[in-house]
């Protein structure tokens, strides 16, 4: 091995090693810190000094937060739902059925996800009013479909292209019917995008923060992310930040564990189209 050899396998080392450093090091300090209390919180400590489980306790033990636990659970598992049941069906149009405007329509479909919240935060305001759903875990569900459809129809479309002609022509000489054809023919080749795709608009339904403040008013129906930014001491000059690290290594573990289990899938899945064979 030639000295050059050596020099990239060592930059590569250190390129990865600074990667993950950087990507883990805030959940790292976020653990250990959820473990002090007192004057040790303000204290830099790149080890545990002490396993105090009191910040857990005091935030397992509000009434609300396990309830906000489980209605971010229940809208982002609704949104993953509702997003993957209108995107394959979508995609399935987008890819396979010929029909003037399919380019310009997908493209249009994927500009709708460039506009930032804040600048159709009134609009769905005023929609969700309407609805009558304001303070409800359907508002959340609602607007987080709408932000997470154009991403997940780009994906699926893209990927459902790259499947095989002869595969749909050979179900319809069977006799079998689009909706056949989606759920019995393609869905079973559609899982790697379809996890990858479910899994990030999971993320971005449990993490969203500005619909979930916005369109919620009482402590039943917040999600975690709204829970946790509202956490408050024992008087307002007062900010309990081992309590508030305890409450965001909970609500990051699921998600780590998530990844972890699918992590095969979404490499797959994020991969494919990428090469054709």
């Amino acid at each position: 091995m030639t000295a050059l050899d050596l020099t990239k396998k060592a930059g590569f080392a250190l390129a990865v090693a600074t990667i993950v450093t950087v990507s883990v090091f805030p959940f790292y300090y976020a653990v250990i810190t959820s473990f002090e209390t007192g004057t040790a919180l303000f204290e830099v400590n790149y080890l545990p000094q002490g396993f105090d489980f009191g910040n857990y306790l005091a935030v397992l033990g509000q009434q609300a937060f396990p309830r906000n636990v489980l209605n971010s659970v229940f809208i982002a598992t609704a949104t993953v739902g509702a997003a993957l049941l209108l995107a394959v069906t979508a995609a399935y149009a987008l890819s396979r059925v010929r029909f003037r405007g399919r380019g310009l329509l997908l493209m249009t479909i994927l500009a709708v996800s460039m506009f930032p919240q804040i600048a159709v935060l009134s609009g769905l305001f005023e929609m969700v009013r309407f609805l009558g759903i304001f303070n409800t875990p359907w508002a959340m569900i609602l607007s987080y479909t709408i932000f997470t459809l154009p991403f997940t129809v780009w994906v699926l479309t893209t990927f459902m292209r790259d499947l095989p002609v002869e595969i749909e022509e050979a179900a319809i000489v069977d006799g079998a019917s689009p909706w056949v054809v989606i759920t019995q023919v393609f869905l079973p080749l559609l899982w790697p995008a379809m996890v990858t795709t479910g899994l990030l608009a999971f993320i971005g339904a449990w993490n969203e923060f500005l619909f979930a403040l916005t369109f919620t008013a009482s402590e039943t129906t917040r999600t975690v992310p709204v829970a946790i930014a509202l956490l408050s001491g024992a008087s307002q000059f007062e900010t309990p930040w081992g309590t508030i690290m305890a409450a965001s290594v909970i609500v990051t573990v699921p998600l780590i564990v998530l990844v972890l289990i699918f992590q095969r899938k979404i490499v797959a899945g994020l991969t494919a189209g990428g090469v054709k064979g």
